[in-house]
């Protein structure tokens, strides 16, 4: 009989080779794929398609290769930011054959819709009454998590850590700071099947929330910057379009929509037509939130918030609408993620005195999202204020828009990037840590 010591030996050796020959096939096809293109680096016109087909492919196994942390106890998003992160910075090595992923069209947009679909299935997965019972928690922990490092950002931390830079620099630092990326949080709470627990749902709520009063933030800040002032009336126009929409979304949707699935399932009554309208109305919602000036995601999350099972009574099949869209949540949730991850340019780390100052900003990034857990009320706060650290693409979005306004330094932005490396990559080990304990520290009281 074979020793239990040969037998982990065998299978650690037998994963290993696997991993070696995966390894080798990806490279393979990233060869391929990067010799398929012209010497300018342009897609060619023939056969195009084919090319963006094996770099879709090429992505997901390396999703799928990158779930291994699972097998450490992490979130699997944790090692697609990572395998993101990885394949963005080979260059670094001399390996340029992954770069035309980062400037191919398609795939940014199969991404886009990627971070839609998952909000569109953490919105299935939430409950309208949960959230609403939390409805004041999370409303007082997005106004804490935005307020808090703004002005620590605009007006302690930027002047003091980064004096010289104009009024407006420091205004965009602000805001940077305020973004919470509510689909790297809510993805960790779904890869550990938590998303019931009511800390999570004041997250999911705040989150939400978070990215209305950003938005109301970006445009003040931007429109300073262009115009040197902004009204009052624009302010109030910019926020009251933002909870019209949540508002409206909710309430009418609740109308509209078990009257449209008894509409579609005369048409027909299966599982195709039960997923066309659901997958539609999400989409439709995400769009008209794009339409009046918030983020698709917003949209996509209030779509999934008013669907219920029961307006899909009409129709034949027991899979549920979560088990029908979770096939193309498998598909494109995992592209949004790698491509956030090769967004991440590790070069800015080479320069010693920016990443000090990096990391004295990214302290006050984290320390201004955990104390917002304080109002939470009697749930484990440290767990919220530590699911609204992470910054991921919304940080990098106010970051850019700043840069293009000619006020975010290269300096600044570098700062910035590296806050967003942090405040990305640690939050989801931190977060599945907490979760799995039984008893988590009451820190902040």
């Amino acid at each position: 009989m074979k020793s239990l010591d040969s037998i982990t030996q065998s299978k650690v050796g037998s994963r290993s080779l696997v991993l070696f020959y995966l390894g080798i096939i990806l490279v393979v096809l990233a060869m391929a794929a990067a010799f398929s293109l012209p010497e300018d680096g342009s897609t060619p016109a023939h056969g195009a398609s084919a090319v963006i087909f094996l770099w879709i492919a090429i992505l997901l196994l390396v999703a799928k290769f990158s779930s291994l942390v699972e097998r450490f106890g992490q979130p699997a998003v944790l090692g697609e930011l990572l395998a993101g992160v990885v394949l963005g910075n080979l260059g670094m090595l001399g390996l340029h054959m992954f770069e035309p992923i980062m400037h191919d069209p398609i795939i940014a947009f199969l991404a886009e819709l990627g971070v839609v679909i998952l909000l569109f299935q953490i919105g299935l997965e939430s409950n309208i009454k949960k959230l609403g019972a939390v409805g004041v928690r999370a409303f007082l922990v997005a106004c804490v998590g935005v307020v808090v490092p703004f002005v620590l950002g605009t007006y302690v931390v930027g002047p003091w850590l980064m004096p010289g830079l104009s009024s407006s620099a420091y205004l965009f630092l602000g805001a940077a700071l305020t973004a919470t990326s509510v689909g790297i949080t809510a993805r960790v709470f779904q890869d550990l099947k938590k998303l019931d627990l009511p800390e999570a749902q004041i997250v999911l709520g705040a989150a939400v929330i978070d990215d209305v009063l950003g938005l109301i933030i970006l445009a003040v800040v931007s429109a300073i910057v262009t115009v040197g002032a902004i009204s009052v009336g624009a302010i109030s126009i910019i926020t009251g379009k933002a909870v019209l929409f949540l508002v409206g979304s909710i309430v009418l949707g609740q109308i509209i929509a078990p009257r449209l699935g008894q509409l579609f399932s005369r048409i027909h009554s299966g599982s195709g037509m039960k997923f066309t309208l659901a997958i539609s109305f999400g989409l439709i919602l995400a769009w008209i939130a794009s339409l009046i000036g918030l983020a698709p995601i917003v949209g996509a999350f209030a779509a999934g918030l008013v669907l219920d099972p029961v307006h899909f009574r009409f129709f034949k099949g027991e899979r549920n609408i979560e088990s029908l869209i979770e096939p193309l949540g498998y598909f494109l949730v995992p592209i949004f993620f790698i491509v956030t991850g090769m967004g991440v340019k590790l070069e800015t780390l080479m320069n010693g005195p920016v990443l000090l100052v990096a990391l004295g900003i990214t302290v006050v990034a984290f320390a201004g999202k955990i104390v917002a857990g304080a109002v939470a009320g009697d749930v484990r706060k440290w767990l919220v204020g530590w699911g609204m650290v992470p910054r991921g693409e919304v940080g990098l979005i106010f970051a850019t828009i700043g840069r293009s306004l000619g006020v975010v330094t290269d300096d600044l932005f570098s700062v910035i990037v590296i806050m967003i490396i942090v405040s990305t990559v640690v939050p989801p080990i931190i977060l599945a840590w907490l979760l799995k304990r039984d008893v988590i520290p009451q820190v902040i009281a």
